[in-house]
């Protein structure tokens, strides 16, 4: 008899998403892997090429609401399930945090959440025996999961407890519930325009943030909307796009910015007029920082190696020095919320030695009468006020510059005592709560006598 070739019956719609989804929420989980390194680059996970634009959408949704209510997902289905989550097959554990998000935050049916969960642990050799319980798991979740997440809200669950105990001891309990409430919303995309922000808000269906930011709800790939091929904006958030303004005019002076990829604040000193140089020590950024700059049509010299060590290369002392110091991020959890789950408290001392170290090195190069930026999206006092008191006590010629409102539009809330740029994830409040917010951000300016 002729051979006869059957056809692979199709993928049930959305299934590849949630797979991966489930992939990366294990690397994050349990690999310790960052969302950044699992998205984009030479170690992404390789099945986001095979997913349309909406699915890629729909996963890095998934993923971001799981992480951003991971507290609460665990205590829920601590309640609904009699001997808590499988611990010998991921997947299982990944189909439950899937399905229950889907359920409740998500505007996706019951039924297909569950379904598709079950499905999910059923192509899975390890967590295939578990596909009952998932199914009975997510439908008690879509009964009575409501009530059960609605009952605990006040006890800020989706924050690490050693994260939050240090809020409260550094802004106070009503500042540090503020904050939790603020990361549990998704926010918005954020864009530094070359010129005309109201422009680009009506092309962008957003609007214009006191600051000059200007914020839209639109989602999707960047790459597709107006204006980013012609290099006419980049994604920033309102307050990382604080720090570089704040060494006033640029144009014509030399500028150091230091631990610089992926470069938004190099592009906005270029585009002031800044001879600026550019230094990270990471290849693989500083080449994401180059094409970002080729897009925008602005230039830069780069250099790849360590900001702390650097010695200038060929330019002498520098006209004005900016550091966004790599830190803790967690002033970035709204917008990056596997932060929280793999930072440990005793990162934070590391970090500290390391912003000591580039501190120094960047006084040492400006020049008498320059200008010194210092800034971390951090809400870790260690990482900002403490690390400024520090270099103040010991650099004698250094002097704090303290920032005036009417340099960052009137918004006195965002200045502390000595005058230095403290953000919240609370600030900026909005009607809308996916229009509010800011990334946590601490900057101080300081001058070289």
């Amino acid at each position: 008899m002729p051979s006869q070739k059957f056809a692979l019956p199709p993928e049930v719609p959305g299934l590849a998403a949630r797979r991966i989804a489930a992939d990366i929420l294990d690397g994050v989980l349990h690999k310790h892997r960052t969302l950044d390194e699992q998205l984009d680059g030479a170690a992404a996970h390789p099945g986001l090429k095979t997913l349309s634009d909406r699915d890629r959408a729909l996963m890095r949704r998934l993923v971001a609401t799981i992480l951003r209510r991971l507290g609460t997902l665990g205590h829920l289905l601590s309640r609904l399930l009699d001997r808590g989550i499988p611990t010998d097959a991921p997947r299982a554990q990944s189909a439950l945090l899937i399905g229950a998000a889907q359920i409740l935050w998500m505007d996706v049916p019951d039924h297909a959440a569950v379904d598709l969960s079950v499905r999910l642990v059923q192509s899975d050799r390890r967590a295939a025996k578990y596909a009952g319980l998932v199914n009975a798991v997510l439908r008690r979740c879509a009964r009575e999961g409501q009530p059960l997440i609605d009952s605990v809200k006040l006890q800020n669950l989706d924050i690490p407890e050693w994260l939050m105990k240090r809020w409260i001891a550094h802004y106070g309990e009503t500042v540090a519930r503020e904050i939790a409430v603020a990361i549990g919303h998704e926010p918005s995309l954020d864009i530094t325009v070359k010129s005309d922000p109201a422009h680009w808000a009506t092309r962008l269906h957003g609007e214009v943030l006191p600051t000059g930011t200007v914020r839209t709800l639109l989602q999707g790939p960047v790459t597709i909307l107006p204006g980013f091929a012609q290099g006419q904006w980049w994604v920033q958030d309102a307050a990382a796009a604080l720090p570089a303004r704040l060494l006033g005019d640029v144009a014509g002076k030399s500028v150091a910015d230091l631990c610089a990829a992926p470069g938004g604040k190099t592009a906005q000193l270029a585009h002031a007029g800044a001879r600026v140089s550019a230094v990270d020590r990471s290849p693989a950024r500083m080449m994401r920082l180059r094409e970002n700059l080729s897009r925008l049509a602005l230039s830069a010299e780069t250099t790849v190696t360590d900001a702390a060590e650097w010695q200038g290369g060929n330019g002498g002392a520098f006209d004005g020095i900016l550091i966004d110091a790599p830190c803790s991020s967690t002033g970035t959890i709204r917008r990056h919320p596997d932060v929280g789950w793999l930072r440990q408290e005793n990162d934070i001392s590391a970090l500290a030695a390391l912003q000591k170290r580039l501190l120094q090195n960047a006084a040492s190069l400006l020049r008498p009468g320059g200008m010194l930026v210092y800034c971390t999206c951090s809400l870790e006092p260690e990482e900002g006020e403490h690390a400024i008191a520090a270099l103040l006590a010991t650099e004698t010629a250094m002097r704090r510059v303290p920032v005036d409102a009417g340099e960052v539009a009137g918004r006195e809330e965002i200045l502390t005592a000595n005058g230095d740029v403290r953000t919240l994830p609370s600030h900026l409040p909005h009607q809308d709560p996916r229009l509010s917010g800011l990334d946590g951000f601490y900057a101080a300016r300081l001058v070289k006598s």
